[in-house]
């Protein structure tokens, strides 16, 4: 067998080119060939073949695929037998293939041969060699934007970078244009690229097409992106027109001495945490010292103070023994309080010196010095430390290129720039976790100091919100006042309030000031976007509650935000953003002293408006028994959100939970009751039930101080369902009669009808069935009077649950059956659910095992189209429950274990039982 997949995907048997099928089934084997001998996961298949919507069926369609493509590999394989090639893990599947069946195995052994080889002319043999086997991009003809692809495609652009430069110094320019020109047609926008087939087109004396190889990329540079041709292009074209040899031809000025420079600043000599991220830097080294294409990029950002200068010294310490011709280290004052940013010129003169070059050799321009310096790093292998980069520009130049060589790049700003065109890995720098603020206090401060008071620690821990730059300054006072107990340092930073002054003003270590640096790099739009975020009350912020939040459109937020992203936020996950509460200190502090109190105002109000009429509009597409009261209309600038169904309305309820809490709990007026109401049937179907009971007692409590009666009614009867959910039904009562009677104030009929049916429901709880019946004919009457015909379902469900306790076992089915009915009709999935649901628990109790098991089956699958995770644990539960008590263990355990896994998250009596059962059984 052959395969190949550096072009079209193909395959074959002997001489024989095999059909490999469908566009699907070709796309499964060219991810499995593009990451041979690695496994790929069942999922990963899945998202390549079918990106953002897979069919219910698409894991069974990629076993088919797989099936089909061994029988193709392996057609004398018997039936069911595993076969050499194409093999099953638990994640996934593996296709094991050697380096003389598959072109991209082949393609990186000559490329380490090449990038090994000392003799340039020998190197460039191996270098066309291993170019010829490419026909095409990667995976050609199939859809190719999958990363794994991608960065093959990159491996091929670099390998000819390389093989250019190899040949241009080795005065062999021919034998590479051939394979120039091909990448350059598959890639036309790749400058660096281009930028070589020109210059080896000069080099072979062809001026001709050289320029005309410029003045193409050059239009579609313009016409495609709007944009100039880089230093890179612009460096290659004035070349040619001054017939001037590639850089690397030039012969770096001869060092005085030879010299193994050792600039890395000294180790945090307390250093400590930081295992996650070290472990991962270290990976990503030697991984990439292994494929051995290049040097190793890490780009290390994170927000400000966060340690990312400290982290990449001690990573340089720990990895500086593999790197024994030296080290480099440059802060290049990108984001510094005093001085200008370092240029690229300037730090690389500062390299050249310390590698021993005259400073009088040097010439001016900077690809001249970039020359040198590549030419001064090429063979060995050293260690680059580039501090505080501001951009890709600032450190494009002083990246080393040769293999073997390591270079850390630190910034505040996520530089995309660096990762996409150079290749770097991203290694992000989080808040470290408390027990790390810990263990680093106990490393400066000592064990016994640390451990005599654990509540001041605490304090202090959660003062500095886990900043290492904030926590450093307090260690720094602490260890200055041995005698001090950490209460009293604690008690100093808890009367600075939520300021910033309890971390002094020191030059280094002032909050604010370091902060400022971030600050004043930003466009006014993003400052002020930045000042407003101090108001909202969540842990996150989305795109539309920015744009809310500033008045602005969705395109401007989103630009805004991230421009934020690079300098003080943290992207928590799509579309969502974070700021750290000491940032969040600084910012409204700054629109304290930026924006006028109405201008505060109105942007909150905004945003309240943003966040109410939301969930509002997310409220009404979800089933439930009585609506909430319509809220006023937003004020202009907001951004309403809308929903295509149930489905977008609970995730969109899911992401905003935290901050529609927090905006319930607020009391704010007119607002905090609305949205703490619509939570109510989100926090039902998950089965937060605590969280219910807590909301709907915040938002009464903001509807009591409105002196609003219609939200009042309201929350009283949903308080009084959470309480009854939550099996705390003592207040129960006291509420739904408060409900009742304001209902029967106010007039509305509905309301008085969906209290009489929570009596039903409270009633059948305490045993009280014969008034349970009575409450659910009431409110039965008073739904089919009013042609509410959701909610004499509702009724009908609750009469046959009574009925059916007080032995009336057949009327019980009966009703059961038409309200399976009348919910089928209306196209209430959920209802249906119920209704199994009850039909169930009414066949194991009259003792028909094998219709009650199918009828919860039924309703789990209502419950799951309905996307009611509680009420599908519910059945779960029961389900495993019927299975215990007709001795099957481990059906009833795997039930439970499904119900508590259907939960989202594990509080409420029901995850309770769910764990007691676990635990027991």
């Amino acid at each position: 067998m052959r395969f190949t997949v550096l072009g079209p995907v193909r395959a074959w048997r002997g001489d024989i080119d095999l059909d490999l099928g469908g566009r699907q089934q070709r796309l499964v084997l060219a991810l499995l060939l593009a990451r041979a001998g690695t496994v790929v996961g069942l999922d990963e298949l899945v998202d390549a073949v079918w990106e953002q919507d897979p069919p219910t069926s698409a894991v069974n369609v990629v076993h088919r695929y797989i099936g089909t493509l061994r029988r193709l590999i392996e057609p004398d394989l018997p039936v069911r037998a595993v076969g050499d090639h194409l093999v099953r893990h638990a994640a996934g599947y593996q296709l094991r293939v050697g380096e003389d069946m598959l072109d991209l195995l082949r393609f990186r052994r000559l490329v380490s041969r090449a990038r090994r080889e000392p003799d340039a002319v020998r190197a460039v043999a191996v270098w066309t060699e291993a170019l010829t086997l490419w026909h095409g991009p990667c995976a050609a003809g199939l859809e190719r934007s999958h990363p794994t692809f991608v960065a093959i495609d990159g491996e091929r652009s670099q390998a000819l970078r390389d093989a250019a430069d190899t040949a241009l110094r080795a005065g062999q320019a021919r034998a590479v244009i051939p394979a120039l020109r091909q990448g350059a047609a598959w890639s036309p926008l790749d400058e660096p690229l281009q930028a070589r087939l020109i210059a080896a087109l000069t080099a072979d004396g062809r001026q001709a097409e050289a320029v005309e190889a410029y003045q193409q990329v050059r239009r579609r540079l313009a016409d495609e992106l709007g944009i100039d041709p880089g230093p890179e292009l612009a460096e290659a074209y004035d070349r040619l027109l001054h017939q001037k040899g590639a850089p690397a031809t030039a012969a770096a000025p001869e060092p005085e001495k030879s010299f193994v420079p050792a600039q890395l600043p000294p180790d945090q000599p307390f250093f400590s945490g930081r295992e996650s991220a070290l472990s991962r830097a270290t990976r990503l080294v030697g991984e990439g010292h292994r494929q051995g294409r290049s040097a190793v990029t890490l780009a290390v950002d994170g927000m400000p103070g966060i340690g990312k200068t400290t982290f990449a010294v001690h990573l340089g310490h720990r990895l500086a023994g593999s790197y024994p011709d030296g080290q480099l280290f440059a802060d290049l004052r990108g984001f510094a309080a005093q001085g200008t940013v370092m240029t690229p010129d300037e730090a690389l003169r500062g390299f050249l010196g310390s590698l021993g070059v005259p400073q009088g050799t040097l010439p001016a321009e900077l690809h001249a010095l970039a020359g040198i310096y590549r030419s001064m790093l090429a063979g060995r292998r050293m260690l680059v430390v580039l501090d505080n980069a501001r951009d890709f520009e600032q450190v494009r130049h002083l990246l080393p290129s040769a293999p073997g060589s390591l270079a850390i790049v630190t910034s505040r700003v996520r530089i995309t720039a660096l990762v996409g065109t150079g290749g770097a890995h991203p290694v992000p720098l989080d808040l470290p976790s408390p027990h790390e603020v810990r263990e680093a206090l106990v490393n400066r401060l000592g064990a016994k100091r640390v451990e005599a008071e654990p509540a001041a620690v605490d304090e202090i821990i959660a003062r500095t919100g886990r900043l290492p730059l904030a926590a450093s300054v307090v260690v720094a006072r602490a260890v200055s006042l041995p005698e001090t107990p950490l209460a009293d340092i604690a008690e100093e930073l808890a009367a600075a309030g939520a300021g910033l002054d309890g971390f002094g003003a020191d030059e280094d270590a002032d909050l604010a000031a370091v902060f400022s640096w971030s600050y004043k790099a930003l466009s006014p739009g993003a400052a002020r976007m930045f000042r407003l975020l101090s108001l909202h009350p969540g842990p996150d912020v989305s795109v539309p509650a920015a744009a809310s939040l500033a008045a602005v459109e969705p395109r401007a937020a989103r630009l805004m935000l991230g421009e934020l992203a690079t300098h003080t936020l943290t992207q928590a996950r799509s579309g969502r953003h974070t700021m750290h509460d000491l940032l969040r200190t600084y910012a409204a502090d700054l629109a304290e002293r930026h924006d006028s109190p109405g201008d505060r105002r109105e942007a909150l109000g905004r945003l309240f408006d943003h966040y109410r009429s939301g969930a509002y509009e997310a409220h009404e597409l979800l089933p439930r028994a009585l609506p909430p009261p319509a809220p006023p209309e937003p004020r202009p600038g907001v951004l309403v959100p809308s929903f295509a169904g149930p489905d977008e309305a609970m995730a969109w309820f899911d992401a905003e939970r935290r901050v529609l809490g927090a905006i319930a709990a607020a009391g704010a007026p007119g607002v905090s009751w609305h949205v703490a109401l619509t939570l109510q049937t989100h926090l039902q179907f998950t089965g937060r039930t605590p969280s219910w009971v807590a909301t709907m007692r915040r938002g009464l409590a903001a509807a009591m101080a409105d002196g609003d009666l219609v939200g009042q009614a309201h929350l009283h009867r949903s308080l009084a369902g959470a309480l009854f959910n939550s099996y705390e039904g003592e207040e129960a009562p006291e509420h739904l009669s408060r409900a009742a009677a304001l209902f029967e104030r106010l007039g509305d009929r509905r309301g008085v009808a969906m209290v009489e049916l929570n009596w039903a429901y409270v009633r059948a709880e305490h045993k009280e069935h014969d008034e349970a019946v009575r409450h659910s004919e009431r409110a039965l009457e008073m739904f089919r009077s009013a042609g509410d015909r959701a909610n004499e379902a509702r009724a009908l469900r609750t009469l046959a649950g009574s009925r059916a306790r007080l032995g009336h076992g057949q009327a019980a089915q009966e009703l059961l059956r038409q309200t399976i009915a009348l919910s089928w009709e209306m196209g209430d999935t959920l209802g249906a659910g119920h209704s199994w649901d009850l039909l169930a628990s009414l066949y194991r109790e009259m003792g028909r095992p094998e219709e009650a098991m199918a009828r919860w089956e039924e309703a789990a699958g209502a419950y799951r189209k309905a996307g009611n995770p509680a009420a599908l644990a519910e059945v779960q539960l029961a389900m495993g429950d019927a299975c215990r008590d007709a001795g099957d263990t481990e059906a009833a355990r795997q039930h439970w274990r499904e119900a508590l896994s259907a939960l989202p998250e594990p509080e409420g009596p029901v995850a309770r039982q769910l764990r007691d059962r676990l635990g027991d059984s």
